[in-house]
């Protein structure tokens, strides 16, 4: 059977995985009558509640004989470790591009590499049937892309179709007929090149892992392209590292491969195809898993290095323990080591106490997820503010930027400007009407300078704001950023919070919980309306007397407090501030519960 392997790359929200879902109803993955879900390819809880892809996931399609193996890619930077590698299995790209927005930074990213590999893309125009939409200006905008990021001739010559993931129609021409996907799947099949590893099936197995996984029954499972020879259930091979060295020998326990949205079980994997190996102990993604007498490693892509590094420690304030079973240090040392082995992008370091680690990664909102997937599975954590990775080269001091692009209304453009070029020490790059009364910034921006940014950044825009980041490169160090302005307001007791007391302290700042709720002394229960850390008491009731005035007594009415999401309290935070997080609760608290011990750190900085 011919295959032909594709992945479909695109920015967060042009709909990637909608696409995918169209492609395998229209080939008949599906039952007439079986019930799909939406976007069926998104399958992790916090993927489908934030609907945005996480993990890049495998599927295959029969169109007119042929098996098309799409792989569906995360569109955040924040997860690029998972793309870059993904790119080296397939012989194609489908590059989605939302006609009203145009490319935007994500898109630049993954496509910088789909190009850098020698792939040919085919551009995908979807969401033409938008009111905003302009597909003509967004092909202009992507072959300018293509220009600028160095494609050669045959690169630039690309085939574009006008599609509507949601329509489920994909057509040659704008006014086409508009009924199924036939013209994209014709596209792959006539454009895209059958895998060349087809021509080395009689050679020794050889396969590089792209992507790890587990399974609870099967163990380890590393998923990649054959790229020669063949392999069945029960064949010994052995996993060699980067640099040729051999790691391990084993037996393969079972080939799977992807048909529809399941895993079977196949007797051969054959030289071309994608496919899941089980069986391994130690191997991992970039590893060459090869026949015993092959000797030499596959090439595999090197991965971006982290960028921000978090403190995850063990939850030691008064309330630890009450709604997670899952506290203790061991425990927690053992779920992030094993984190890092399947996402490549993070790394775990443990710090000389042994009650906390440093976990490394790409971006706060891989963080955020990683926290997020810990605190369902049970754990209380104690999370530190962010910290931006720093580097040295040649004697000088280096740190990260970022590119910033953002799509603002007109009249907010000037506030947007000033905070990023002012106090973040960002370099404007690039400022040009977009449309729509909406104006698009490009700036270069230092990474510290971008942590607890977006939720000032929404409030500036009045939430019509767009702002993308995705890693730019490393510069010089750019010397201080002020972080918060706001002082925030401490509880000075132990308790439950009485309604009477916080409307008291409505005058002096926002506040982060309401009635009833448990306190503890140290923690942050709101922010203060100037600059300086403020102690008050949320416990005092109200003095009853049975005098009476002749006025009523005045009603107690409290603004609703502010909830901040995990995300949020972690980029708001201070250097001597903790986020504790448990299965129910996300709580601000100082690094230091005792006021005394505050002021002796203080000193001591100061």
């Amino acid at each position: 059977m011919d295959i032909r392997n594709i992945a479909i790359i695109a920015h967060v929200d042009h709909g990637k995985t909608t696409l995918v879902d169209q492609l395998l109803r229209q080939s008949g993955s599906f039952r007439e009558n079986q019930a799909v879900a939406e976007r069926a390819m998104d399958s992790n809880d916090i993927e489908r509640e934030r609907g945005i892809t996480i993990l890049a996931k495998a599927t295959s399609v029969e169109w007119k004989g042929t098996r098309i193996n799409i792989v569906d890619t995360p569109g955040h930077a924040d997860f690029g470790g998972e793309v870059e590698r993904i790119l080296s299995m397939v012989d194609g790209v489908c590059l989605l591009v939302d006609a009203a927005e145009g490319p935007m930074p994500q898109t630049k990213f993954v496509t910088s590499k789909a190009l850098a590999l020698g792939l040919r893309p085919i551009v995908v125009l979807n969401k033409v049937d938008k009111p905003a939409a302009e597909p003509d200006n967004a092909l202009n905008d992507v072959f300018d892309l293509f220009a600028n990021l160095g494609a050669n001739d045959e690169q630039l010559d690309f085939p574009h179709v006008y599609a509507s993931g949601i329509g489920g129609w994909a057509d040659e021409t704008l006014d086409g007929p508009r009924k199924d996907m036939s013209a994209l799947f014709d596209l792959i099949l006539s454009h895209v090149q059958p895998p060349k590893q087809i021509a080395r099936s009689t050679e020794p197995f050889q396969m590089l892992a792209t992507t790890l996984s587990a399974d609870p029954f099967l163990g380890r499972l590393l998923t990649g392209r054959v790229e020669a020879g063949r392999a069945k259930a029960g064949d010994t091979v052995k996993a060699l590292s980067r640099d040729g060295e051999r790691i391990e020998q084993f037996r393969i326990s079972k080939v799977l491969a992807f048909r529809g949205l399941t895993q079977t079980p196949i007797d051969e994997a054959q030289a071309g195809d994608i496919v899941t190996l089980a069986g391994m102990s130690k191997a991992t993604v970039a590893d060459t898993i090869a026949a015993l007498d092959v000797d030499t490693a596959l090439p595999a892509q090197p991965i971006d290095p982290p960028t921000i590094s978090v403190t995850f420690g063990i939850n030691d304030s008064p309330l630890a323990g009450q709604d997670g079973k899952k506290v203790q240090s061991r425990v927690i040392r053992e779920r992030l080591m094993r984190e890092a082995e399947v996402n490549v992008a993070i790394k775990v370091e443990d710090t000389p106490g042994g009650d906390a680690f440093i976990v490394s990664g790409r971006g706060e909102l891989q963080m955020g997820v990683l926290i997020e997937n810990m605190r369902r599975e049970g754990f209380e954590l104690s999370i530190s503010r962010p910290r931006v990775i720093f580097r040295e080269e040649d004697g000088q001091r280096l740190e990260p930027v970022e590119e910033v692009i953002i799509d603002v209304d007109d009249d907010y453009t000037g506030v947007v400007i000033e905070k990023l070029t002012g106090e973040r020490k960002g370099d404007m790059v690039d400022m040009r009407p977009a449309g729509h009364g909406k104006t698009r910034i490009v700036a270069h921006v230092p990474s510290r300078g971008l942590i607890g940014y977006h939720g000032e950044f929404m409030t500036d825009t009045r939430g019509n704001g767009v702002l993308n980041r995705i890693f730019h490169g490393w510069t010089p160090y750019k010397g201080q950023i002020q972080g918060r302005r706001q002082g925030v307001l401490i509880s000075m007791e132990d308790g439950v919070s009485v309604a009477y007391a916080l409307w008291n302290l409505e005058d002096r700042g926002k506040m982060f919980i309401g009635a009833q709720e448990q306190l503890y002394q140290g923690m942050i229960i709101g922010e203060h309306s100037r600059d300086n850390d403020l102690e008050v008491n949320p416990l005092k009731g109200k003095k009853l007397t049975n005098v009476r005035a002749s006025g009523t007594d005045e009603a107690v009415r409290l603004t609703p407090p502010v909830r901040m999401s995990l995300e949020e309290a972690i980029a708001y935070i201070n250097d001597d501030e903790l986020v504790e997080v448990t299965p129910k609760n996300i709580r601000l608290r100082k690094r230091f519960l005792d006021p005394h011990e505050r002021k002796r750190q203080s000193r001591a900085e100061g």
